[in-house]
């Protein structure tokens, strides 16, 4: 990509979206405590803190893996789309007013309460790694789709984007964050919305090439057979679609963070079952797009070279920089890097939240007051963002950085959910109780994950579904044991 509108577009909502979010910093209602840097004091319009989470949940992960997964296959990864709304109204029943009730911003502090400190220490940790090494994962995936694109070095657009997150979401905080997401999310649903109109336009009669895609199975949701458990069929995708849901909305701090921003306990609900729409809306676009891919690449045999068409990934950037009208193909790179920028800067400001509310507070209280609060939350915002950089240079070189990421979310993320939903479903569980349900918790999500290369045995289980079995092993573990105990915990 060299036409200098193209760039002229991407360079303006760089730096437009950077001054946007870091002005917050001047604003009475932005980052000037501690209180408006975590929550904005509670006072953050409905529409935009359901832009918020809708962003927060589309990564570039997803805006461009999920085109080329329905190219390549079928409507099968739409299934995690479908679990969006249910998990979404399980959290809009049980976990905002738990939340909203909860006095503290931390999602991790109740862990304390109900189980000693060791189990807020282990949450907030599992939680700052998982996300810290996505960012960077993010950041790394998003910089070499945009040297494919524009021929930028992969090191200096992780620097350029990752300095500009770093930089409105450490000054601006919460308020930064929500009104940029807000925007990013919007130039990501034009970009989509432009792309499949010029998708349509240019396929030859577009009508008998989706009724080509359909015969095909193009948009089949997978199969639905019951004894097939180690492939991607419908109820595998589903049912481990619906544990990660629940694990972004009731115990991701990226998320339970907007429910205390909300103005209300009725708006912060409202914002989460709009996001859920948006999120289902938009996501059936991605995976249209790949349909569309699929039946534009069958109509004009030759028009996209060999060698694009032998990688699945590839065909969508392509048809970005070689199909799209001059304009459209920035926008588009704009949506590539709004939807990287969105889930990072979402990131840094909870990771910030959570190191002041869970560590800073926690192990210095004496030191904690409103101007020191204010520093430590601006240090550790540029501390996070420095690390996740430096995860998006070193994962350089492993061989599949996104597998890597999988598997060590997997194994964080089951030991978090099932914690946390063992203290709210068993009342009578204790501390020792839930410490030895974690590890054999983690030691059967491990299992799962990594026992099948390590034995060369089959299991005959999809490895995505090692946080289903962690989780219900760690909350059945838990109950089994807390029932011996005499008495209720208070």
């Amino acid at each position: 990509m060299t036409n200098w509108i193209d760039l002229l577009v991407i360079g303006a909502y760089l730096i437009g979206t950077t001054l946007f979010g870091c002005s917050f910093a001047f604003r009475r209602r932005g980052g000037g405590d501690a209180e408006s840097f975590t929550t904005g004091g509670g006072r953050l319009p409905t529409w935009t803190v359901a832009l918020s989470i809708f962003a927060t949940h589309v990564s570039s992960i997803a805006f461009l893996g999920l085109p080329a997964k329905a190219y390549l296959t079928n409507w099968n990864p739409y299934v995690l789309s479908i679990t969006v709304p249910i998990a979404a109204v399980i959290a809009v029943v049980w976990f905002v007013p738990f939340y909203r009730n909860s006095g503290s911003v931390s999602a991790y502090s109740f862990l304390e309460a109900r189980y000693g400190v060791w189990a807020r220490l282990y949450a907030s940790s599992c939680f700052l790694v998982m996300q810290s090494a996505r960012s960077g994962v993010i950041l790394f995936l998003m910089a070499m789709l945009i040297k494919a694109l524009v021929g930028c070095p992969v090191i200096a657009v992780i620097a350029v984007t990752g300095m500009a997150t770093t930089a409105y979401s450490m000054m601006g905080g919460i308020s930064a964050v929500v009104w940029t997401d807000s925007i990013q999310s919007l130039v990501l649903i034009v970009g989509t919305l432009l792309c499949m109109a010029v998708l349509c336009w240019t396929t030859p009669d577009l009508d008998a090439s989706l009724s080509a895609a359909a015969d095909a199975g193009k948009f089949s949701l997978g199969g639905f057979t019951l004894s097939d458990w180690s492939g991607e069929t419908f109820w595998v995708i589903f049912i481990y679609s619906l544990f990660i849901n629940l694990q972004n909305f009731g115990i991701d701090q990226s998320f339970t963070q907007r429910y205390v921003a909300a103005k209300s306990r009725a708006a912060a609900a409202k914002s989460l079952l709009s996001s859920a729409f948006l999120y289902l809306v938009s996501t059936a676009c991605f995976v249209f797009v790949g349909t569309l891919l699929w039946a534009y690449v069958q109509s004009n045999p030759g028009a996209v070279p060999a060698d694009v068409l032998a990688k699945a990934d590839a065909v969508f950037p392509w048809f970005i920089v070689h199909r799209l009208p001059v304009g459209v193909s920035g926008l588009l790179v704009a949506a590539i890097i709004a939807a990287a920028m969105s889930t990072v800067s979402s990131t840094l400001n909870s990771g910030a939240t959570v190191l002041l509310e869970d560590y800073w507070k926690r192990f210095a209280p004496g030191r904690s007051n409103a101007r020191s609060d204010m520093l430590f939350l601006r240090i550790a915002t540029a501390a996070l963002g420095v690390f996740a950089m430096a995860v998006g240079v070193g994962v350089m070189n492993v061989q599949s950085a996104l597998t890597a990421f999988w598997a060590l979310q997997s194994v964080l993320s089951g030991g978090m959910l099932g914690l946390f939903l063992l203290a709210l479903l068993c009342r009578r569980s204790g501390g020792w109780h839930a410490a030895v349900a974690t590890l054999l918790g983690i030691a059967v999500i491990a299992w799962v994950t990594f026992g099948q290369a390590v034995t060369g045995f089959s299991f005959r289980l999809h490895v995505n579904l090692a946080i289903v079995m962690g989780t219900v092993a760690l909350v059945v573990t838990g109950a089994a044991f807390s029932a011996f105990r005499k008495g209720k915990q208070q």
